[in-house]
């Protein structure tokens, strides 16, 4: 592929994952730090705000999940119109520092305000990090393998939540709530923050050499939106990115109620701690794990009904969790779910990769996210509410009805975006 010249670094640059192949690693690997911070809390927060800070009343435990989802639904946006103004590099070497704090606050909270001040933060990290090294690897790939690559992208964040959730657990049954769970996210912290700072290149002169070639197919999603038109393209105007957007949300919805929710309606059979973080890190590793072939997959078949399918899989695992009450038949349900999981999550990405123009397609990404991880918060205030009045379990069919629901929708608004297989688009 010709290039318009040489990359910041003075490097030749072409797109494609071979080309690409040792920076494209560096950044999976760095993605797999960034789940990690996630994964230190999963397990355990529900469990230390019962035990230790004695909170009763599902919404108000939900609160730091709450916190963090409007934090990271917030700093993807500007993680997006940053990255796109002054580059990817810095803005993933800001949401690094500002992650070192988190696991020491939480190892030495005396309240539960210190707890949700660190998830405010981790909301920050995750907004700013995850996003920029989504928006990088869709740089240097190009239109042909972006579903691979937010495979892979998703694979290695999730799939670090799971080990992390995992061995989280494990630390916890065996030493006590804290210090040990949260000095695996401190050494995450230290380690994303010297990789990122000085192995990581600068990917913005590969969306360039790919926007000069850049022939689109929508002719109403031109080079030079505005901030303003690119926030309402997405959030509502143009069938595909609108779409991809509100089942983004109800995917995150799902993931911030197990957050919250999971943990303690496990607890209702009298499992033990152990066995609680083997059920939570089940969803992540299978969603993790499986992303692996479904980002791929839709290079292949498409993605507009495999994100479909995927959302209907979503709502029958919850419903199943929903009535179970056996370690065996959550641990189905939690696998169904991270099932249903992997066929949207990196799908979703790729269509907003495939539709967006690379002159911004940062922004696009930030946007997107916003929708997406508002879902988190959603998710625990729903859930929250729901479980104080009505239950647990009611919380969680209350959950399953509203991804049906948006499965429909994207069955019958989302065209078809991959560029070898995409008809016209509807709703222009």
């Amino acid at each position: 592929m010709r290039s318009p010249g040489p990359a910041e670094n003075g490097a030749p640059i072409a797109l494609g994952l071979r080309a690409n192949l040792a920076q494209f690693g560096l950044l999976v690997a760095v993605n797999a730090l960034v789940g990690g911070m996630v994964g230190q809390e999963q397990t355990v927060l529900p469990l230390l705000a019962e035990r230790e800070f004695g909170l009763t009343g599902y919404t108000y435990l939900f609160t730091y999940v709450i916190a963090f989802g409007l934090t990271k639904a917030t700093a993807n946006y500007f993680a997006g119109t940053w990255s796109d103004r002054v580059g990817r590099k810095p803005v993933l070497i800001v949401g690094w520092l500002i992650a070192v704090p988190v696991p020491l606050m939480l190892i030495w909270a005396p309240t539960w305000g210190w707890v949700v001040a660190a998830n405010v933060l981790l909301g920050l990290n995750q907004g700013l990090t995850w996003s920029t090294t989504v928006i990088m690897k869709i740089d240097l790939v190009g239109p042909k393998q972006r579903g691979l690559a937010m495979g892979l992208n998703e694979a290695a964040g999730y799939g670090a939540v799971a080990v992390t959730s995992l061995v989280a657990g494990y630390l916890a049954a065996r030493y006590g709530l804290r210090p040990a769970p949260f000095l695996l996210g401190l050494s995450y912290a230290v380690l994303g923050l010297g990789l990122s700072g000085l192995l990581v290149r600068e990917t913005r002169d590969h969306a360039r050499l790919e926007a000069a070639g850049h022939v689109g197919r929508y002719d109403h999603l031109h080079a030079d939106l505005s901030n303003r038109q690119i926030v309402s393209h997405v959030s509502f105007r143009e069938p595909a990115l609108s779409s991809a957007s509100q089942a983004g949300l109800v995917n995150n919805l799902n993931f911030g109620l197990s957050w919250g929710l999971f943990p303690l309606l496990f607890a209702t059979a009298g499992l033990p701690v152990d066995r609680i973080g083997v059920l939570f890190a089940l969803y992540p590793a299978v969603w993790g794990i499986g992303q692996l072939v479904t980002g791929g997959l839709s290079d292949r078949w498409g993605r507009r009904h495999l994100i479909t399918a995927g959302m209907l899989t979503q709502s029958t695992a919850l419903a199943v969790i929903a009535v179970a009450d056996t370690f065996a038949a959550w641990a189905a349900a939690a696998a169904l779910l991270g099932a249903g999981t992997a066929m949207v999550y990196p799908v979703l990405l790729a269509v907003i990769g495939d539709v967006a123009h690379p002159a911004w397609r940062g922004r696009a990404v930030g946007v997107y996210r916003v929708w997406r991880d508002a879902g988190y918060a959603v998710g625990a205030l729903m859930g929250g509410i729901v479980a104080d009045l009505w239950g647990l379990r009611t919380a969680v069919w209350v959950a399953a009805a509203i991804t049906a629901a948006s499965a429909l929708v994207v069955a019958v608004r989302m065209y078809e975006t991959h560029p070898g297989r995409a008809a016209s688009p509807r709703g222009r």
